[in-house]
């Protein structure tokens, strides 16, 4: 059982390594595609949010390579210094992307606050359930591994609610990038591809999360049984 598991996390690690290769392939083609309007995305993450009526949200760069996210607590989109000033596909997908995550907080949209709700016990669960776990096994306390398990099954629970957070974000993107024109069709197919695989890497996270619980638990079991 163990070593099924093991083979399962290598599949996993092996896939996410893909997806992220994909990501990274995808996300360096379309940036050096301009939009036809040569709109950036910080032109059009406030285009999208003065049209919503969400002013008082500030658009601002952030160092870094992908490093965009919405940040609800300051109610600030903060958007990679790439993306902030370029005019690519690339750039106003992930624009619209976190705008969508700004449309999300204003809305109240459920699963975002669920997973608000569930970032402290995420960031817990993350960082002490593996030593937890790691301490059951090396004092054979199957008490603590099975503690270690559970805190880290809290941090797989917040990328479960994740995903739909971030399939709506997209969905919401390239609704408005169609709506309001910013991109044509050809232009839209690109923002989707870079959305999709965006998305996946979700997906991988959770997959490895869940790998990795199976495998602690087949290692429980076999400590059980010795």
């Amino acid at each position: 059982m163990v070593s099924a598991t093991y083979l399962l996390m290598i599949a996993v690690f092996i896939a996410t390594l893909f997806i992220q290769f994909w990501l990274q392939r995808t996300y360096a083609r379309y940036s050096r595609e301009a939009n036809s309007r040569g709109l950036t995305g910080a032109q059009v993450a406030r285009a999208i949010l003065d049209a919503h009526g969400l002013h008082h949200v500030r658009v601002e760069p952030v160092p870094g390579a992908l490093t965009d996210h919405y940040d609800p607590m300051q109610k600030v989109v903060r958007l990679s210094e790439p993306n902030y000033a370029s005019p690519s596909s690339a750039a106003l997908a992930v624009a619209a992307h976190e705008v969508g995550h700004a449309l999300q907080d204003a809305k109240g949209y459920a699963w975002l606050r669920i997973r608000a709700q569930l970032l402290p016990a995420a960031n817990i669960g993350s960082t002490l359930g593996p030593w937890i776990f790691l301490a059951g096994l090396l004092f054979s306390a199957t008490g603590l591994m099975s503690i270690g398990i559970w805190l880290f099954a809290a941090a797989a629970l917040f990328q479960l609610v994740t995903l739909p957070v971030e399939f709506d974000a997209s969905n919401r993107a390239l609704a408005i990038l169609k709506r309001m024109n910013f991109l044509d069709n050809r232009e839209m197919n690109g923002a989707r591809t870079v959305l999709t695989a965006a998305a996946l890497t979700y997906v991988a996270a959770l997959a490895n999360s869940l790998a990795t619980i199976l495998h602690y638990v087949a290692i429980m079991q076999t400590a059980r049984e010795e």
